[in-house]
């Protein structure tokens, strides 16, 4: 075997792990990767240098899988990408032959409840959006007009566990989120119980990106997202992923940000990728935490100077990184740009190349 490390990045052929591999690809050091996905076709799109179809990650045989693989290519980290694939490892973590960067089981397991992490953090005076859980079609008679007196406009009625606004629409009628509860349950499963009410937030939407080890914050970065892909098709009006994001420097975020990390885990080691968005008063309020895994633009920070997913796998092997900026890595008012199937590209500041017409 050479020396480059291996290791091995899951959800190979989805956009997070593709981008996760483009910014190691722009690091200083090389590394040889292999790419496991439960999805053959798109398995196709990654670019790792070996690529391993596995089981899901749902079923009993995947461990044993990510394993011989482990012991086949001589891996000595595994980097899991999506959600599902984190928690999965998470809370196999024991049984998994090659180190991990992870935060602790006990943490993964509450940022993936969104309802539990919203009382932890509002318990502990970090600004949350006024939530409370839909546990029968009297929680949505109750509290639906509640925070109607608050929002006027709507409500926004979720999923209490998923990625990519999973079951998210804003309602402002009972009869409308009934309706659309009904439909998940007969689609998807999901029923009372699974659902939350919560303020609907109308400001500007940002999100912070932050590596941490041992309950120290290594560095991190904040963007704020100005436009949603395929935001004018859904429901809600956005998506979780964004065509044009902008780095921001803002100091109350960052101390938002911080704040929550250490309350839910004053312990914390691996990436921790934080979504806020501002109430009526103009404060970012924690919607979410991405415990475990990097936001799928990875490769925006990376290429515009911030390698978090070098610094992180260096980290997981426990080797000293360079001297890096708790906050702010990059410059402010850097944009990325991006489109299904058209690529990205990082303009650095207000260098538009469109002509005008005077």
């Amino acid at each position: 075997m050479s020396d480059l490390k291996r290791i091995v990045v899951t959800g190979a052929g989805g956009s997070k792990a593709i981008n996760f591999v483009k910014s190691l690809r722009i690091a200083p050091e090389r590394f040889y990767i292999i790419g496991t996905d439960c999805n053959r076709y798109h398995l196709e799109l990654s670019n790792s240098d070996k690529k391993y179809l596995i089981p899901s990650c749902k079923g009993p045989e995947y461990v044993s899988a990510l394993n011989k693989i482990i012991k086949e290519e001589d891996v000595g980290m595994v980097c899991p990408c999506p959600t599902i694939e984190v928690e999965a490892i998470s809370e196999r973590r024991d049984d998994i032959k090659a180190r991990l960067f992870l935060p602790s089981r006990e943490t993964i397991n509450l940022c993936g409840n969104k309802l539990r992490l919203n009382k932890a953090l509002d318990d502990n005076d970090v600004p949350v959006p006024e939530s409370y859980q839909v546990k029968d079609e009297g929680d949505l008679e109750t509290y639906l007009p509640k925070l109607l007196r608050k929002c006027l406009r709507q409500v926004w009625l979720r999923a209490v566990k998923g990625a990519g606004s999973r079951g998210a629409l804003p309602v402002k009628d009972v009869d409308v989120a009934k309706a659309w509860i009904k439909y998940w349950s007969w689609k998807k499963g999901l029923g009372y119980g699974d659902f939350m009410l919560s303020e609907f937030l109308l400001g500007r939407e940002y999100a912070f990106q932050s590596l941490w080890k041992n309950g120290e914050l290594i560095t991190s970065q904040a963007r704020e997202r100005l436009e949603y892909l395929f935001g004018d098709l859904t429901p809600s009006g956005q998506s979780s992923s964004y065509v044009v994001g902008k780095t921001v420097h803002n100091e109350k975020i960052n101390q938002i940000c911080t704040q929550a990390v250490e309350v839910i885990d004053d312990g914390a080691s691996g990436v921790f990728c934080i979504d806020l968005k501002q109430n009526v008063n103009g404060i970012p309020c924690i919607t979410e935490i991405n415990a475990g895994r990097f936001f799928t633009t990875s490769n925006f920070l990376a290429e515009a100077g911030s390698n978090m997913p070098y610094y992180y796998v260096k980290l997981g092997y426990n080797e000293e990184i360079p001297k890096l900026p708790k906050y702010n890595a990059v410059p402010e008012g850097w944009y990325w740009i991006r489109v299904m199937d058209g690529g990205h590209k990082l303009v650095k500041g207000e260098k538009w190349i469109c002509n005008t017409i005077t």
